[in-house]
């Protein structure tokens, strides 16, 4: 009997051992987003799991983008970032200067599953910094218009066409913003654009002008060119001028997003991440447009990518993670929560994005604009750089200094991260 009891408790044992998964073969993923992004990537992470039963997923989530690079820098600087975390191109290089991120360039060229001439090449050279790739990107979203098909049919205004122009979309927001009750307060704006270098950089492009000396090499901010200033003055004015965007009062009163998803806000210039959300909407519907034109055709590329920890102990397991979530299986089930432009060309062009059935109606224009997008510097102090202009930019658009005052301080304030940068070279 004894005998009996010792066998079975050894093929318990036995049998548990091989149904639990090591720690080893735990793979910690950390996103940003908002629910309908997280649900997708919870989709991501089951379908890895079923696909490669051996390796775990521990996914989180933080909202919040502020926070999470926050979160991020500490886990970094503590030493215990996740194995596997999604980065814009604009955060990653200060991670890859320090040693936190593992060059992934040498695990794709080895990889059976994904190759780099199977993505769109903006999206590749986005995360190349000292000649080595660092992250798959999952996404190559740009800036573009959203808008209120039925505010426009109500006031009158043709739709926005891929050719408009920007005297076509001032033409259109002064139309839509009205006092529909008559009490002096706009009760409906006609457009909402953040006021920020990321959204003002296109349009400087568009005039011919560059928002840094050298795009390559960075030694200084040109918000004071012509062109920039130019394209500067175009968005201080829609609301100092134009008075068709929200003020500083109306906008913490209700945020923009808010007013386009409860139908008082005619355009919001946003990338494709704003498509789940807007998806929820059923009291009106709404496409999207390209950005309205300048002198030269110009956007600008909103890309993620799935980054390795160097520290992560589970490199091999993270990187299987990382070709599945960036393979036709896994960008497929991304694409279809309307969150991303597939970085694969295959995915992109296929009915998981292009799905007609699902708004917006116009997503082949994301596609269309793929070949004039730009960039902001690879560099690693851009963040610091974005923080510091985008705060004068957003004193001019509210009306506190002139553009020629905001554009001269921000290039002041700037200097000491781009000699930081070069001396880091």
């Amino acid at each position: 009997m004894k005998r009996i009891q010792l066998l079975f408790i050894i093929l318990f044992v036995t049998l548990t051992a091989c149904n639990t998964k090591p720690e080893s073969n735990t793979v910690s993923f950390l996103v940003f987003g908002d629910p309908a992004e997280f649900a997708a990537y919870e989709k991501l992470v089951a379908a890895f799991e079923e696909a490669h039963p051996e390796i775990d997923v521990a996914l989180g989530n933080i909202p919040s983008q502020g926070e999470y690079r926050q979160r991020l820098a500490t886990e970094f600087s503590g030493g215990a970032p996740p194995d596997v975390m999604l980065l814009n191109y604009r955060r990653f290089a200060t991670f890859a200067d320090q040693g936190g991120l593992e060059p992934l360039g040498p695990y794709l060229e080895k990889s059976d599953i994904i190759q780099a001439s199977d993505f769109y090449e903006p999206t590749i050279e986005a995360f190349m910094l000292n000649g080595q790739l660092w992250c798959i990107p999952q996404n190559v979203s740009s800036l573009v218009v959203y808008y209120n098909k039925d505010l426009f049919a109500a006031a009158g205004v043709p739709y926005p066409t891929n050719e408009w122009t920007r005297d076509d979309f001032v033409a259109a927001a002064r139309a839509l913003t009205q006092d529909t009750n008559h009490d002096g307060t706009i009760d409906q704006y006609g457009a909402s654009i953040e006021p920020n270098i990321f959204r003002l950089a296109p349009f400087v492009w568009q005039n011919g002008g560059e928002i840094v000396d050298n795009p390559e090499q960075p030694t200084r901010l040109t918000l004071d060119s012509p062109e920039a200033l130019a394209a500067f003055h175009w968005l201080v004015d829609l609301q100092v001028k134009e008075k068709v965007v929200p003020d500083a009062v109306a906008e913490s009163a209700e945020e923009s997003e808010t007013r386009f998803l409860n139908g008082r806000l005619g355009m919001i210039f946003n990338s494709r991440r704003g498509v789940p959300t807007y998806r929820t909407i059923t009291a009106f519907d709404w496409d999207i447009a390209p950005l309205p034109g300048g002198e030269r055709e110009s956007g600008i590329l909103h890309s993620d990518a799935y980054c390795m920890a160097a520290a992560s102990k589970n490199k091999e397991a993270a990187w299987t993670f990382i070709e599945f979530a960036n393979s036709v299986d896994g960008q497929t089930i991304v694409a279809q929560s309307g969150r991303t432009v597939p970085s694969l060309k295959a995915v992109a062009e296929s009915p998981a994005f292009l799905d007609p059935a699902l708004p917006p109606a116009n997503s082949q224009v994301f596609l269309e604009t793929i070949p004039a997008l730009g960039h902001v510097p690879l560099m690693t102090t851009w963040a610091a750089i974005e923080e510091a202009a985008s705060e004068e930019i957003k004193r001019a658009f509210y009306g506190q200094v002139s553009v020629e005052e905001a554009a001269a301080t921000a290039v002041t304030m700037t200097q000491e991260y781009f000699d930081r940068a070069n001396q880091n070279r």
